[in-house]
């Protein structure tokens, strides 16, 4: 197979998001793809950590109902202890710098950030990268060109520059089947206002493969009514997955708005529950 395999299990699952209600077979995903149903069946269940059938039966509404629930008791502990759950630490994989008043007030001046577009299983990826983290990451279904925009906006006296090679090592490591077992923790640097940061730090702590609502992260930080500043602070978020903003849905189990597209947020989660069962 000439591409990466996760070129196709890209593919695999956007087909997958688009087509759940009529439940495809492995042989109609197969066909989809150009591959063999063994081998899709095989490579699919080790980077998703389930097959295509059961991928497609927890792509509905009431599978995000009962994942809320689930996620109550380990949160609750999560919360508690100041850390995720066993095997969960994603928080420990990652660590979020802010920029100081200064930065904040200069915009990035003198900032080099090294920018480009590569494949994720979720669709094209903008990643902006700087000598102290990553600064931005977005998915796209184009070239990515909104994306640089919107990190020009965030970055307005940064130096940007095209580096396809830095993005493409960066998601190569983030995607990969293994990627908290590699030990590095991966160093992001935010500008945003201090509750927002506050918002991002907290979703830090959501263990991966678990979920939490609006009103449960707006009590967790002190401000049970704030849950439309808690929307507005997720919707700015300028490192989608690494600051796993997806992990925040509506009380009543529906997936709820992402900024990059619901279905994308839809398969992010499932992904992400379906390696931790």
């Amino acid at each position: 197979m000439t591409q990466p395999e996760y070129h196709w299990v890209a593919r695999a699952l956007k087909y997958l998001d688009g087509r759940f209600k009529e439940q495809p077979s492995l042989e109609e995903i197969s066909a989809r793809l150009n591959l063999s149903p063994f081998h899709v069946q095989r490579v699919f269940k080790r980077w998703v950590g389930i097959s295509p059938k059961r991928f497609l039966q927890v792509l509905t509404k009431d599978y995000a109902r009962a994942l809320l629930e689930e996620s109550r008791s380990v949160l609750d502990a999560t919360y508690e202890s100041g850390l995720s759950g066993p095997g969960r630490l994603h928080d420990l994989f990652i660590t979020l710098e802010a920029v100081t008043p200064g930065e904040y007030k200069a915009g990035g001046e003198g900032l080099p950030i090294r920018c480009g577009v590569h494949d994720s299983p979720f669709g094209s990826c903008l990643v902006g990268v700087t000598d102290r983290g990553i600064c931005w990451m977005s998915f796209h279904d184009d070239d990515g060109r909104s994306g640089r925009d919107e990190m020009q906006a965030q970055w307005p006296a940064a130096h940007i520059q095209e580096d396809g090679k830095a993005a493409a090592e960066i998601l190569k490591s983030i995607f990969t089947p293994d990627f908290h077992e590699s030990g590095s923790p991966i160093p992001l640097i935010v500008k945003g206002t201090n509750f927002q940061i506050k918002v991002w730090e907290a979703l830090l702590k959501i263990p991966t493969g678990c979920v939490a609502s609006y009103g449960y992260l707006a009590r967790r930080l002190g401000s049970p009514r704030a849950g439309r500043v808690v929307g507005n602070a997720l919707a700015a978020n300028p490192i989608s997955y690494l600051i796993p903003c997806h992990r925040v849905i509506r009380s009543l189990g529906n997936f709820g708005r992402y900024r990059w597209g619901r279905d994308r947020k839809r398969a992010m989660l499932v992904w992400e529950a379906a390696r931790h069962l």
